[in-house]
């Protein structure tokens, strides 16, 4: 695997290294010696999928608190999506700045996010599913998040909303957040 880091402290898109022949390529997604050789919680509990049916849709941004925050590696296993990570470690040189990266099926890429990043998604293709490795397990109580549309962070997503759900609509702005 490649691991490259973002402009976020922690974070890295990593990409496969494909053995390729004449049937195609095999890869490598998931390793807990090389994600622990690079300093990365290769500690993983749990794995969800998000399908989504409409270009458009956008979910997030969400994360879990205090002792329940979660790493979590993301991949698109169809169609494509525009990622986004937001720093809100308030130690961290990156605090509450963002990155994102297209993540589709094509191009294999995955997104390691660590511990106190918010994230979230827009849907840049119909028929989208995402697939999570999760480093600690949902707890309901402990799940927060801030407003998809903060201009704390300012984030520029690529289409108009098509989707979003009421939950995501209603979460709150950072600056009035206990989120902080």
């Amino acid at each position: 695997m490649i691991f490259s880091e973002t402009t976020l402290k922690d974070a890295y898109v990593i990409e496969p290294e494909k053995l390729q022949d004449e049937r195609g390529f095999f890869a490598r997604t998931w390793c807990q010696r090389e994600f622990a050789g690079q300093g990365l919680n290769p500690g993983l509990v749990q794995c969800n999928i998000s399908f989504n049916k409409r270009k458009g849709t956008l979910r997030g941004m969400h994360f879990q608190i205090f002792p329940h925050e979660e790493t979590k590696l993301v991949r698109c296993t169809s169609g494509a999506v525009f990622d986004v990570i937001v720093d809100l470690r308030p130690e961290s040189r990156t605090f509450k700045q963002w990155f994102a990266i297209e993540l589709s099926s094509d191009n294999h890429k995955m997104i390691f996010i660590p511990e106190g990043f918010a994230h979230g998604f827009q849907t840049l293709t119909d028929n989208t599913e995402l697939f999570y490795q999760m480093s600690e397990f949902f707890s309901p109580e402990y799940a927060r998040g801030v407003r998809w549309n903060d201009p704390e962070f300012n984030i520029n997503w690529p289409e108009k909303i098509s989707i979003i759900s009421e939950k995501d609509k209603s979460l709150g702005f950072f600056e009035d957040s206990n989120n902080k």
